[in-house]
């Protein structure tokens, strides 16, 4: 992947009035977004605000019931996943869900999938002419797994490894698709402190020198704001606020949205 010179003026992807129901229950209300080719987004906002419901909708997890959405010139809003993933959309989950049984090596070659014409798992098995195809989606992987520092567990099962790593491995697999647009869902959630910096700047990495435009949910807000081109804050399924991060860190909705109208009141009283 080629060297990034930082966010283009470009629009990459576009939501346009997103509208998301389960029930009687709104995950999402009248929420648009606009993020440009190569910048890095984040989203965030309290347990509940419908960050993860909004990555959902954009990778075609769950359909909007208002809105739409377009990544470059193509209408995503009702595709199914598989063919998101295909236009270049990959993403993590909050949960890691890695195949257990499965090396490393093995589950980052799972991220490859939509680029074999031959079924992936054929391509592991070495069956049949998939055996030329695996070769020929090897070197991709195994630069992966040298990028991410993973070489030393390259043959581990992913259920040997300690948590942090497991991440790693999840955000190798989903750089295997060679996506346009990587959506992190709480990449550095349960690590320490360390491995939190690790997975900061391998995401830095990923959006800068690669140019893949990134947007990412996080909890730890240094780490937000030390890495974000801009950052959106939903509350409640609506979008309160919008901008860079000092802009957003400073504003009142936000403020009130994570601390409570009482406790600013305080605060300010002091």
């Amino acid at each position: 992947m080629a060297a990034s010179s930082g966010p283009s003026e470009s629009p990459q992807l576009r939501v346009d009035g997103i509208g998301l129901r389960f029930g009687g229950v709104t995950a999402l209300e009248n929420v648009s977004l606009t993020v440009r080719r190569g910048e890095l987004r984040s989203i965030i906002g309290p347990n509940g605000a419908g960050k993860t419901s909004l990555l959902n909708v954009i990778s075609g997890f769950h359909a909007p019931n208002r809105g739409t959405i377009q990544l470059e010139e193509t209408d995503i809003t009702r595709l199914r996943p598989s063919r998101i993933a295909a236009l270049g959309v990959a993403r993590t989950f909050q949960n890691i869900a890695l195949f257990r049984g499965l090396t490393v090596l093995d589950n980052i070659m799972l991220g490859r999938h939509v680029h074999m014409r031959s079924g992936v798992f054929s391509s592991i098995l070495y069956w049949g002419w998939a055996q030329k195809e695996e070769i020929a989606h090897r070197a991709r992987v195994e630069e992966l797994i040298e990028r991410l520092r993973l070489s030393d567990v390259r043959k581990q099962p992913t259920a040997s490894l300690p948590y942090g790593l497991r991440k790693r491995v999840e955000l190798a697999r989903a750089l295997a698709l060679d996506p346009c647009l990587l959506l992190l869902d709480e990449p550095m959630g349960g690590m320490n402190q360390q491995e939190k910096e690790e997975m900061a700047q391998l995401v830095l990495e990923v959006n800068q020198r690669w140019g893949t435009t990134v947007i990412l949910i996080e909890h730890d807000m240094a780490v937000v704001m030390d890495i974000s081109d801009r950052v959106m804050v939903l509350d409640r399924g609506r979008m309160i606020a919008e901008g860079t991060p000092a802009e957003v860190q400073d504003d009142p909705a936000v403020i009130r949205a994570y601390l409570g109208a009482g406790r600013v009141q305080r605060a300010q009283a002091a």
